[in-house]
């Protein structure tokens, strides 16, 4: 579906076990390497300890810190990098709010399921150079 070159890197934040098992698996048949973690302090760690990504795919909701609070605190470290925010079907209005407050960087949202054309289409939008 995509012609990303593996050299771009998916910094993956889900909570459910089974949704990031099959979220890094289709990113990687994409063409995207993945690092796929359960909560959003890892992923403030990771980043912290020099990860290099091309993009944050983070669900909307997750516990303790959700991934607006997550971007917030990812922006601060890499001010520039785009995200992807993965939501349920009712959480469409909490995407659109966090584009409006964040108009400068790249973020968008896909609600899951995912359309899978749709996810190749927004990942490479969001990590074109």
């Amino acid at each position: 579906m995509s012609t990303t070159p593996a050299a771009k890197t998916v910094l993956l934040v889900e909570d459910d076990d089974v949704v990031r098992h099959l979220t890094a698996e289709v990113l990687e048949e994409f063409g995207y390497r993945v690092h796929a973690l359960r909560d959003a302090p890892s992923a403030l760690e990771a980043l912290r300890n020099g990860l290099a990504c091309d993009l944050l795919m983070s669900d909307i909701s997750l516990p303790g810190m959700d991934g607006p609070h997550l971007v917030e605190m990812a922006r601060q470290l890499r001010p520039t990098l785009p995200v992807l925010f993965a939501s349920g079907y009712g959480e469409r209005e909490l995407i659109d709010q966090v584009r409006a407050r964040d108009v400068e960087a790249r973020t968008d949202g896909i609600v899951k399921p995912y359309d899978l054309a749709l996810l190749a289409n927004r990942l490479d939008e969001l990590t074109a150079d």
